[in-house]
């Protein structure tokens, strides 16, 4: 594919442009056609698949498959045929798998492997930089490996399988990489003097570390500086040489005379010490490498010269103490020097000394081997008297008791057994060291006498135990698999003794728990909680303070509290069957408390008494007709008139509570039936007329006494009622209404002064037409009265008293009473009888004879009863007696009785029998107990044993029997009781092991001995006098004149008497306020209730007091004749309750008719103070009243309107013929409170509907003669429902007289539509809201009823009475009582006051005592809160602390030589302080630390000297360990990063030569895991400028400067010199480090920013007031810690405009006063253009235009 090439020529030829544009659409085609070859290369075609489908097999495990979908595919992602792609490649659609089932979940599980280092996100992130200064630190992932492993063995599984359950765990999290944390050092000490008096010497400062370096900070610098110094010129040769001492080498024995001989070295020359050959450097390195040795190298030859000092004594300082050992002898081993494994220098010689003095040893040991000889005899001979007498002893009990004694004497022996004493000699190395550290000969070094060599030593034992004895038993004997367990133990009996510094003993007893197996032991005891009784409920308790029923107690009921005693007894026990007896009635015995586990029961609860219901009676019914007493009997004539009401609610204790049901009056001519009236039929005239008189015929039917229907046979002796004579108007005659209905009867009864009655009347309806008709009669005859209820008011009625006392009835087998005492569940026993009282009463009399009332209705006198049982009282057996205490208890009063006791389960009833009075026993404890204990007792010292002769020889002035030498002392151990004890038990029990050696002296001839010191003599008083001690010279002494030398050995002391002043001070503040005890008052009851309890009133509040000595000591407050204390009166207020008002009445309900609220209310009289029991929630408006609402429902017939008849008429138009015409009718209307007997009072109009008033006034048309005359209309009718104005109501109306001829009557029938809400209504029930919970009066709390009310609504919302909706049949399907619980408000109850706790401090100013209260009974609703203070504190009585404490560390001595090994000492004193820690402790004598054990801080292994080294001159070392750093967190800006906390200590090098320092050690430096810590920050800080630096230092947040720990990236500098320097005139280096120029120069920069040069600026000078000069200001900055420089001839101020910064680039104003410029240019020119701009010719506006500025004023109303 190419191009022709005429092709291409003949595109050369055309023109240039035309010819890169087809040269450019050339080669774009060409790299098309590339890139197409280049896809077309990639296969058109490719296999694609789905994820795979679920694991589906028949069985669980690796037998299953899963199957996806695999289909062919085009590269541009459409689907194709399979055969498009290539087969051979073609993807498995179906693999096996393993199928998870819900069993795997047990078998596999996630395995998660440790997290990763952190790695940075920055270096898996390529291109991302890390930041060049580090805070808080890196964020970094850190990843770990997650894998699903079978549980059993860990083997590796399929994830999907653990995937199948739970998701995978994340596999990365993020971390942080903490920042690096260099070094941080204090600072550098002061110089210390020089290390030479003369010559070049070195003086040294040092620092210590503050923090280690941390995460790959930088290692700390330099702990040490150095710096030569010269004091001056040395006069005379500088000593360079100084005598050194090694360390004292192993304990050695002496070698038996054989073995000296055997090992006689052949003889040397008399050199003293080793020749080097070696070159100086060699010598001095060695010499370094030995000294190390000596001081770190050889440890157990420290640890023998640690010595354990227990004893109260102080040291001199050439005595040393050892530990235990022993005198036996044992061959030694040779001492091997350190540096080697050939003896030392020093050890060569002693023993080439040992063979030299061999001969002239056994010339002076002659007479010594003789004096043992005689001294062996005779010990033989008082050995023989020994066993002769014990032969004596016939006794062979008292023989072995005597030789057990003297057994356990030799044990105890050292020497004996368990002791292995063995004294020894050490030997120590003296050399002589130049001061480049090389070993020369000991020539060199002048000195008088040489270190001695040798001392006595003990020979160490290690500590040697025997094998582990058997387990002992299980101290648990019994079998309880979910009980504590036991322990068993098992010991070693130590057979070795570790002795001089051998290795201590192992534990020597083991413990591990044990439980024995089931079946091996009998099941262990198990205990558990028992209860009493629950005592009566009682409901005074939760009464508050002015309840008034606090009084009367017997009627409360509702909510109360009842309480029962807790206490353990032993399970599985059967308690006693229940007999008669009071012994065998007894519960399980009480054991103690503790042995009960779990919670133990509530020891209150609430409770409920119910209340008793009220008995409530409807009113009275209407009186009855008179009738027979008995219908049955009517042979007597007596008859009663009844009246009657029912029972609405029962009683709960039955109807004999309710008032008499049945009232009665005496009659006459009674009737068990009686015909009534229904109604009278129309008047019909007689004579077949159609008007005038007639007669109408009643319609009655037969009723009996209580007016129910009855047949009308039943009537066949009543008189039947006759027709009534009536009259039926003609047209011309009068026309009269018929009789209203009779009224209601006037009285209930009559009697003198009162007679009831009853009216009716009737009104003229149309007068009589003149002389034709009948006239109409009078007024008076209009109405019409009768008498009624003409009975006289004589009421009787039976009366009840109240049911007596259930008795038991003989009359009834004792059969029947099993039978009731089986059904009565053991509640009751037998049946029995009860009786009361019937009488008969009349009414406002009293008491009548029985005859007056009807005997048919006389009560019940007698009814049977249920006796419940007796119960008799059950108390529990005596618990066990309390123990006694033992005699060595510490703190408190030991007590010297012990008690008993046992509870009432069960309290009498029923007549049973009573408990016992006596509930507690008490005795005097027996013999008391006695502790055990163990304490060493120290036998005497033995003769001191001095080193080995042979040892000793050699040494200069060494004497044989004279000189230092170890002693030993037996040690025993003791019961308290002076019993004797095994020595392990002191060993576990006691105080540490008295030393068993210690140093000792035997004078030689020459050496003054004395007397030990006597006691001080006594003083005659206080401040007064002197005190003396004396002792004296004893034996030869006495005539040496050198120990008469009173200085050297004075013979008394002198001391002042003590001066004892004291003086007493209070300290601390007052206690709590504490009530005596004894005056919490229990209440009438006997029963403790917070708040009836005195727990208030006056107490008595202490202050502790201290007692100091003339030298501000504390001592014991007994000195200042002080009890300890100062006590203050004070008051507990007692809390007073919330106080309200008594519950006003209720208000009368809201409304008249149907549903209301009804409303009481309480008071606000006084608020709760000091923790009183709290007020309800008061009225959010009114904070001062609590309301009470209830629902009420008003009878909506309770008040009627009762009209009177209508008046006559009063005819407007009066025709006086015709007596008719238009006329009004009016008539009273009175609001009656309506009863059963009718309206009996008027009350207020308001009270009735005035919807429902009727009428007083009607205007009507009176008819005329021969008019028609209606009757007034009927009551309309009701209207079908529901209402729908489709249907009418209508109402009819009768004609009393027909009309005249062609007359005719009006319509006598009207109808009208029903109208909704009008005259037609839907009636339904509603449901008022619940009430309050409502009590009864009697209770506080507990059960209630709340009710709602039900109301007949009609649909225009109008309440309407309930016989609305009754008369419709609704359902009423609300249950309107329901039961509820008030809350009741428990008063916080708590315990007694526990007993003083012991003092929170043994010593000191701050010692208190608490008591505690706990909370009994939690406090509910509104009861009496707890009160916060639950604890109660008050001093203890001041006492001195005491304690042992060490003094500061002697310097170190090498003991006869200038360096080397030496010792340093400190001894222990008793120090006594207050305990606060503010006051320093002073040191007293040491009698007053007698009780207190010896032991520092804690530490009971006293060590007052411990081994040290001296270093050399020249020598260079290291110094001792620096204390511990506090401990340290790393933190951020305060914020703990969590990387823990650490501390750190170091040594520092200390040189003393020049020559030296390339040999010194390293420094070294110690860290550690803390726990705590805190933080710090670290800050620079800087210091003013002084000319071109400043100091610079990094400060730690508390303060201390340090170095290190500030980022060195963020250092200010601390030097601005300018680089190059400022050269040119005028210029200087500012404080950025670059050139500028002085002031009134203006620097001129080069292009690369330098300075260039400094011009002039002009100035411009502005005259002050004080002065003529200019004030000049400087752009340049000005130090203010710098004096200005006055300039000569420029006085006062000038400023210099200079744009230019002291780094030469414009300065901010420059900017300003540019771009101020550019804008007043442009504004010019504008001005200008607009100036010279030509004005446009005016246009003609048009209307609209005229109307622009109206349309603009447009508000947006469109009508405008």
């Amino acid at each position: 594919m190419g191009l022709p090439g005429g092709a291409l020529l003949g595109i050369l030829k055309q023109p240039p442009c035309l010819f890169i544009w087809k040269l450019s659409l050339l080669f774009l085609s060409v790299w098309a056609l590339d890139a197409q070859t280049t896809v077309e290369t990639k296969p058109l075609y490719i296999w694609q698949t789905g994820p795979w489908g679920r694991c589906m097999g028949s069985e669980c495990g690796p037998g299953g498959s899963q199957s996806r979908a695999v289909w062919c595919a085009h590269s541009e992602g459409w689907t194709t045929l399979h055969t498009n792609c290539d087969q051979t490649e073609r993807p498995d659609n179906q693999q096996s798998c393993f199928r998870v089932c819900d069993w795997h979940k047990d078998l596999y599980e996630w395995q998660l492997g440790a997290w990763n280092q952190c790695v940075p996100v920055m270096m898996r992130s390529a291109g991302v930089q890390r930041p060049t200064v580090c805070t808080r630190g890196e964020e970094g992932i850190q990843t770990r490996e997650v894998g699903c492993v079978q549980k059993a063995d860990g083997e590796p599984a399929e994830d999907a399988i653990c995937e199948y359950f739970e998701p995978r765990p994340r596999q990365e999290q993020a971390c942080l990489i903490p920042c690096p944390r260099d070094c941080v050092v204090s600072e550098f000490s002061p110089w210390t003097l020089c290390s030479k008096t003369c010559g070049i010497g070195l003086r040294n400062r040092i620092r210590f570390v503050l923090a280690p370096p941390l995460f790959g900070g930088s290692a700390c610098p330099n702990l040490t500086e150095f710096q030569t110094c010269q004091p001056g010129l040395c006069e005379g040769e500088e000593n360079l040489y100084s005598l050194r001492v090694g360390p004292w080498g192993s304990c050695s024995v002496p070698l038996p005379r054989q073995a000296r001989h055997a090992e006689k070295p052949p003889r040397e020359s008399n050199k003293r010490s080793r020749e080097s050959d070696k070159p100086a450097k060699e010598g001095s390195k060695q010499s370094r490498d030995s000294d190390t040795a000596s001081k770190g190298g050889d440890k157990q030859a420290r640890e023998d010269n640690k010595q354990s000092i227990r004893g109260k004594k102080k040291m001199r300082d050439d005595e040393k103490q050892y530990q235990e050992k022993d005198t036996k002898s044992t061959v030694g081993e040779e001492k091997v020097s350190k540096n080697g494994n050939k003896p030392s220098s020093g050890n060569r010689k002693l023993i080439r000394g040992n063979g030299k003095q061999d001969k002239a040893f056994r010339q002076t040991d002659r007479p010594r081997r003789q004096k043992k000889v005689k001294n062996k005899a005779k010990k033989e001979k008082i050995r023989g008297k020994v066993k002769g007498r014990l032969r004596e002893v016939k006794d062979p009990e008292t023989r072995e008791l005597i030789k057990k004694k003297r057994n356990k004497n030799r044990q105890n022996r050292p020497g004996g057994k368990s002791w292995d004493l063995q004294v020894g000699y050490q030997t120590r190395e003296v050399t002589c060291v130049h001061k480049s550290g090389n070993i020369e000969a000991l020539s060199l070094c002048s000195q008088e006498t040489l270190p001695v060599t040798y001392q006595a030593c003990v020979i160490p034992r290690d500590c040697d135990v025997t094998e582990w004895s058997e387990w002992s038993a299980c101290s648990k004997q019994c079998h309880d698999p979910n009980g504590a367990k036991g322990e068993r133990t098992r010991r070693k009996e130590v057979s070795q003794f570790p002795i001089g510094g051998g290795a201590e003993c192992p534990e020597l007893e083991e413990k591990e728990p044990c439980s024995p197996q089931e079946g091996a032991a009998p099941p262990c005891t198990v205990y558990k909680w028992k209860t009493t009784e629950w005592t009566e409920c009682r409901v005074d308790m939760l009464l508050s303070q002015q309840d008034r029923r606090r009084g009367n107690l017997t009627g409360l009921c509702g909510g109360g509290i009842q309480t029962r005693e807790v206490y353990c007894v032993q399970a599985g026990v059967d308690a006693p069957p229940n007999l008669s007896s009071l012994r065998s009635r007894e519960g399980l015995r009480p054991v103690d408390s503790e042995l009960c586990l779990g919670v133990p029961p509530n020891t209150t609860q609430l409770c409920h008494i119910r209340c008793p219901v009220e008995c409530e009676v409807s009113l009275w019914s209407a009186w009855g007709p008179c009738t027979y007493e008995n219908c049955q009997d009517q042979t007597t004539k007596k008859g009663f008139k009844p009246r009657k009401r029912r029972i609405i609610n029962e009683p709960t204790d039955g109807t004999g509570n309710c008032p008499h049901l049945v009232e009665a009056i005496p009659c006459e001519e009674p009737s068990c039936f009686e015909w009534l009236v229904v109604k009278l039929e129309e008047c019909v005239p007689d004579n077949e007329k159609e008007c005038g008189p007639g007669i109408q015929i009643p319609q009655v039917q037969c009723i009996n006494s209580d007016g129910e229907k009855v047949e009308k046979q039943l009537c066949r002796d009543s008189i039947l009622p006759m027709p009534t004579i009536c009259e039926v108007p003609c047209p011309k005659d009068c026309a009269l209404s018929p009789w209203t209905p009779w009224s209601f009867c006037s009285h209930t009864c009559s009697g003198k002064n009162t007679e009831g009655k009853q009216t009716r009347v009737r009104s003229i309806l149309a007068h009589n037409a003149g002389e034709g008709g009948l006239q109409c009669p009078n007024v008076s005859a209009l109405q019409e009265v009768r008498n009624c209820n003409d009975h006289p008011c004589t009421v009787y009625h039976w009366q009840t008293g109240p049911w007596g006392q259930c008795i038991e009835d003989s009359s009834i087998p004792s059969t029947n009473a099993s039978v009731g005492r089986l059904r009565g569940d053991d509640v009751s026993c037998s049946v029995g009888m009860q009786t009361r009282k019937v009488i008969c009463v009349r009414v406002n009399v009293g008491q009548v004879p029985p005859k007056k009332c009807p005997e048919s209705l006389r009560p019940d006198t007698v009814r049977p009863c249920l006796l419940p049982c007796k119960r008799d009282c059950t108390v529990t057996p005596y618990s066990d007696w309390s123990p006694c205490p033992p005699t060595c208890q510490t703190g408190g009063k030991t007590k010297s009785k012990q008690y008993r006791k046992r509870m009432i389960i069960q309290v009498p009833a029923n007549g049973g029998q009573d408990c016992p009075e006596i509930l507690t026993q008490e005795r005097e404890c027996d013999a008391l107990s006695v502790c055990h204990g163990y304490r060493w007792k120290t036998h005497k010292w033995r003769r001191c044993q001095l080193v080995p002769w042979s040892v000793r020889q050699d040494t200069p002035g060494a004497q044989e029997t004279c000189g230092p030498g170890l002693q030993f002392r037996a040690v025993s151990c003791r019961k308290l009781d002076g019993g004797q004890a095994d020595v392990e038990a002191c060993l576990k029990l006691a105080t540490p092991m008295p030393p068993l050696t210690q140093l000792c002296h035997l004078p030689c001839q020459d050496d003054c001995q004395l007397s030990s010191w006597s006691k001080f003599s006594t003083c005659t008083a206080d401040c007064v006098g002197v005190r003396t001690r004396k002792r004296m010279l004893v034996g030869k002494s006495k005539k040496r004149d050198q120990c008469k030398n009173n200085q050297m050995y004075p013979l008394s002391e002198t001391q002042y008497c003590p001066c004892n002043k004291y003086n007493a001070q209070p300290v601390g503040n007052w206690s709590d306020c504490i009530l005596p005890e004894g005056s919490r008052m229990e209440s009438q009851l006997g029963m403790r209730v917070q708040g009836d309890i005195k727990e208030c009133g006056q107490g008595y509040r202490y202050q502790a007091m201290v007692c100091y000595d003339q030298d501000n000591r504390i001592v014991e407050t007994s000195r200042c004749n002080s009890h300890g204390y100062i006590e203050e009166a004070c008051i507990i207020p007692c809390p007073s309750d919330c106080k309200l008002s008594e519950w006003s009445n209720w208000s009368r309900c809201s409304k008249s008719c149907g549903s209301g609220v009804k409303v009481r209310s309480k008071w606000l009289r006084e608020k709760p103070y000091n923790g009183g029991r709290p007020c309800p929630k008061l009225d959010h408006v009114n904070q001062a009243q609590v309301y009470e609402v209830v629902p009420c429902v008003s009878d909506c017939g309770q008040y009627v309107w009762v009209a009177e008849p209508w008046s006559l008429w009063k005819v407007s138009s009066v025709d006086l013929k015709t007596n008719c015409g238009e006329g009004v009718q009016t008539r009273k209307i009175r609001c009656m409170l309506n009863t059963i007997d009718g309206p009996s009072e008027q009350v207020e109009d308001y009270l009735c509907d005035p919807e429902e008033m009727p009428l007083g006034a009607r205007n009507s048309r009176l008819p005329c003669p021969e008019d028609c005359v209606l009757s007034d209309w009927g009551s309309w009718s009701a209207c079908p429902l529901p209402c729908s104005e489709n249907s009418t109501r209508a109402r009819v109306a009768f004609p009393l007289r027909k009309p005249g001829k062609e007359k005719k009557c009006p319509p006598t029938k009207e109808t009208e539509p029903c109208k909704i809400n009008s005259n037609c209504f839907h009636y339904s029930y509603n449901i008022t809201d619940w009430s309050t919970c409502q009590l009864s009066d009697r209770a506080v709390c507990g059960y209630g009823i709340k009710t709602r009310m039900l109301d007949c609504v009609r649909s225009d919302g109008k309440s309407v009475d309930l016989s609305f909706c009754k008369e419709l049949g609704l359902e009423r399907k609300w249950q309107m009582n329901a039961s509820c619980v008030v809350e009741c408000p428990v008063n916080c109850q708590l315990s007694e006051w526990s007993t003083w706790s012991k003092c929170t401090h043994t010593c000191g100013l701050t010692g208190k005592l608490w008591r505690a209260q706990t909370i009994i009974q939690a406090p509910q609703g509104d009861g009496r809160p707890c009160p916060s203070q639950m604890k109660q504190w008050k001093p203890c009585s001041v006492k001195p602390c005491y304690s042992w404490r060490y003094s500061a560390w002697s310097e170190c001595q090498s003991e006869g030589a200038r360096c080397g090994e030496g010792v340093r000492f400190r001894n222990v004193s008793c120090f006594v302080s207050d305990g606060s820690g503010q006051q320093d402790s002073r040191v007293v004598d040491e009698e007053l630390c007698g009780d207190v054990d010896l032991s520092v801080n804690g530490d009971r292994q006293i060590i007052l000297q411990e081994p040290c080294s001296v270093p050399c001159p020249g020598e260079c070392y290291l110094t001792e360990w620096t204390v511990w750093s506090p401990c340290q967190l790393s933190c951020v800006s305060g914020d703990d990063l969590g990387f823990g906390s650490v501390q750190v200590r170091s040594r520092a090098v200390v040189a003393q030569d020049p020559e030296n320092l390339l040999e010194c050690p390293e420094q070294e430096l110690e860290a550690r895991p803390c726990t705590g810590g805190q933080c710090f920050e670290y800050k620079w800080r800087t210091g003013p400028w002084r000319g071109s630096s400043r100091h610079v230092w990094c400060e730690r947040s508390d303060g201390m400067n340090v170095t290190g720990g500030c980022l060195a990236a963020v250092k200010p500098m601390a030097d601005r010199s300018c680089d190059p320097p400022c050269i040119m005139p005028w210029s200087l280096c500012t404080e950025a480090g670059v050139c500028g120029c002085e002031e009134g120069y203006t620097e001129v920069m080069t292009s690369d920013g330098a300075l260039d040069q400094c011009t002039v600026i002009p100035v411009l000078e502005i005259p002050t007031a004080s002065d003529n000069k200019a004030d000049v200001k400087t752009i340049r900055a000005f130090n203010p810690l710098q004096p200005a420089a006055s300039t000569p001839g420029r006085a006062g101020r000038t400023w210099f405009l200079q744009p230019f910064g002291p780094d030469g680039t414009l300065k901010t104003w420059v900017y300003g006063v540019a771009a101020g410029v550019f804008v007043l240019l442009i504004f010019i020119i504008s001005m200008t253009y607009l100036a010279c701009k030509k004005p446009k010719k005016p246009q003609r506006r048009q209307m609209n235009n005229r109307l622009k500025p109206l349309t603009l004023a447009y508000d947006g109303d469109a009508d405008m």
